[in-house]
């Protein structure tokens, strides 16, 4: 190929310009210019951010799933503690402590007591129509269930201890250690077992 030049004349003098000088240069621009993403390199990155994605649902559905079933447990739980502070509370102020049909028991199904208003209170446990267990409250004629139906009692046991009269020699003071077995749910189709015990002993005297 030819180098074919450009004279310019400028005065007296002549100009000598080479095209082939400027050729570095507009090869030298092209080389600059910004170039796009191959096909594999965007396949690659896709990719890469679809594995980080799916790492972070799934972690973000656990977390989900595990905040249910502590609410879940949080909340039965609750309503035991509110059913057994209500038991308790009653079973200290109240009198003529009895565990049908002797009075003092181990290993007892139900309890009763006078209230401090007056009226026969006693605990037991009961069963719903979905063949849960539940404790149940009955005060005079009035019955009244104490946990929620999601919780579900399969054991309410009394053990009670200085209930017979002053005068035939006891000088114990009453009181009754209640334990209480169920389960309570963590989940749609899931649930939690459980086990408390609690006691109360009666405030006034009874010797």
């Amino acid at each position: 190929m030819k180098n074919f030049a450009l004279i310019r004349t400028r005065g007296s003098s002549a100009v000598r310009t080479s095209f082939w000088a400027h050729a570095p240069l507009v090869s030298g621009h092209r080389n600059m210019m910004p170039r796009g993403f191959t096909l594999i390199e965007l396949i690659v990155a896709v990719g890469l951010f679809s594995i980080v994605m799916t790492l972070a649902s799934g972690a973000y559905l656990l977390m989900i799933n595990v905040n249910r079933q502590t609410q879940s447990i949080t909340t039965g739980i609750n309503n035991l503690s509110f059913a057994l502070q209500t038991m308790t509370y009653k079973i200290r102020t109240g009198t003529g402590y009895i565990c049908p049909p002797l009075g003092d028991c181990v290993g007892g199904n139900s309890f009763s007591f006078k209230s401090s208003e007056g009226p026969i209170v006693t605990y037991t446990r009961a069963v719903d129509s979905n063949g849960n267990g539940k404790i149940q409250e009955t005060t005079g004629a009035a019955t009244n269930d104490l946990t929620d139906p999601s919780v579900n009692i399969s054991a309410l046991t009394f053990y009670a201890f200085g209930t017979k009269p002053t005068g035939s020699g006891n000088v114990e003071q009453p009181r009754v250690t209640i334990i209480i077995k169920g389960t309570v749910p963590s989940g749609p189709v899931t649930s939690e077992p459980f086990t408390v015990e609690t006691g109360a002993t009666m405030r006034g005297s009874d010797l």
